[in-house]
């Protein structure tokens, strides 16, 4: 039997917001989360002390690299990091967040969820390939999304169901998951 070779190109965009976006997920995206509390009148709720550091990445600097790898040779059979340089806190996030979709900064501290503190790539093999490109601000590419947000509305979020195994759940979210029993 003879194995075929495919050509790939595999991305690892991290921490991506923007427009469009499902706002009504509870439990993935901080900034659509935070947008939707917001709108709900609801307070901003970080897991633990807020001080984690992540680089936020606006869609339009993702979706272009990975709509241009196609017609790139160098790009095949590649992995690529894409996504935003500069990291913030989840608090700095927040107060962004905040300040854009013009509400007080109200925020409730969660117990703290078993994470890594600061995540953020090194993308230098990606802009080797597809050529250093302009990013977009932390604060512009939210005021957009808050723009959008704002033109949509707030969403309500579902819930886990059948979750088989609760352990090590965030307890703000096995609050309202249903578990299977």
């Amino acid at each position: 039997m003879k194995c075929l070779a495919w050509d790939y190109v595999i991305f690892r965009p991290h921490n991506v917001y923007g427009e469009r976006q499902n706002i009504g997920d509870r439990y993935r995206n901080v900034v659509g989360i935070f947008m939707n509390q917001l709108m709900k009148g609801e307070p901003m709720t970080i897991f633990g002390d807020g001080e984690q550091q992540r680089a936020f990445t606006h869609i339009s600097d993702v979706a272009p690299v990975i709509a241009d790898s196609v017609s790139i040779p160098a790009a095949r059979n590649q992995v690529f990091n894409v996504g935003a340089d500069v990291p913030h806190t989840v608090n700095r996030l927040a107060e962004i967040v905040s300040q854009a979709m013009n509400k007080d900064c109200n925020i409730v501290h969660l117990d703290p969820r078993n994470e890594v503190k600061i995540a953020f790539s090194d993308h230098s093999c990606a802009e080797a390939v597809f050529g250093a490109r302009r990013k977009v601000s932390l604060q512009d590419g939210i005021q957009t999304m808050a723009d959008w947000v704002r033109d949509h509305g707030s969403r309500e979020s579902s819930i886990f169901e059948d979750i088989e195994v609760p352990k090590n759940l965030p307890p703000s979210w096995a609050s309202v998951a249903r578990l299977r029993v």
